[in-house]
């Protein structure tokens, strides 16, 4: 796959491939259409794998590379840790836009102390921040195309891909609670995704154009994803203690399977 790729424009390739992990969003909300109820222990276990995966694809195509990139020793690592702290910062500037956006899948249990409008916008709030963390993951992919290194970008398109799936359907399956027609939660939720080639051209056009920030660009977007993991994701599947440990372990599986392809790839 690799050599087949190395012979089209380096910019188009990354393009296309943080639009295929911005696809897989959609292709997680289709899952809708062919079960009427997901239950909490099988989305904890889906998002488990996620973060698993996510995990692997940051430590292994963002921030494994950006030190090296960075000159490797005491001066790549100190330009990894600068990127990370100012990509996880970013993210929890943005984050505080949202304040609520991290109990939105709590609301896919009937809470009935919460009035449907109230209900509502807790769910668009985790719509709308839901979009905006997209943009890192697609800005991810884009920076690893950006030097030409096509075997990191296509293990990062994996890695995110695969977490968008059930991304997807925790997005779609609060809006069908509440009462939106099937195609409309579609809709929304592949709209979530398509966020991510817009960050995948911007990741791609900046490490292109100027080489040197590849590093801080890449630690940058591991940063963000970081936070998304310990904030977003993790949270929500440990907050049903019945299925903690099985969240648990599916992060594990999803770790060592991202770890696998990663190096296989590469």
């Amino acid at each position: 796959m690799v050599e087949f790729l190395s012979q089209f424009n380096i910019i188009v390739v990354g393009i296309l491939a943080s639009l295929l992990t911005g696809l897989a969003t959609g292709a997680g909300a289709l899952l809708i259409y062919l079960k009427k109820h997901v239950s909490k222990k099988m989305l904890d276990a889906a998002l488990g794998v996620a973060a698993g995966v996510m995990l692997a694809a940051t430590s292994f195509s963002l921030i494994v590379p950006a030190i090296e990139k960075g000159g490797g020793g005491v001066r790549g690592s100190f330009i990894a840790l600068v990127g990370i702290l100012l990509g996880g910062f970013f993210l929890d500037l943005t984050d505080k836009m949202f304040p609520d956006s991290n109990l939105m899948l709590n609301s896919m249990e009937a809470d009935e102390a919460l009035k449907n409008g109230a209900r509502l916008r807790r769910v668009w709030l985790f719509i709308i921040a839901i979009t905006i963390h997209n943009f890192p993951e697609g800005l991810a992919v884009g920076v690893g195309f950006g030097d030409g290194d096509i075997a990191n970008g296509i293990s990062l398109a994996i890695g995110i891909g695969l977490q968008n799936f059930p991304e997807g359907l925790a997005v779609a399956l609060p809006l069908i609670r509440e009462n939106y027609p099937r195609w409309k939660a579609f809709l929304i939720a592949l709209c979530t995704g398509l966020v991510e080639p817009i960050g995948g051209l911007i990741g791609i056009a900046i490490v292109h154009v100027s080489k040197p920030i590849l590093p801080v660009a890449m630690a940058f977007a591991a940063g963000a994803m970081i936070f998304v993991i310990s904030h977003e994701i993790i949270p929500e599947t440990q907050s049903d203690h019945n299925h903690s440990k099985l969240a648990t372990h599916a992060l594990l599986i999803g770790f060592v399977i991202m770890m696998f392809l990663d190096n296989s790839i590469g």
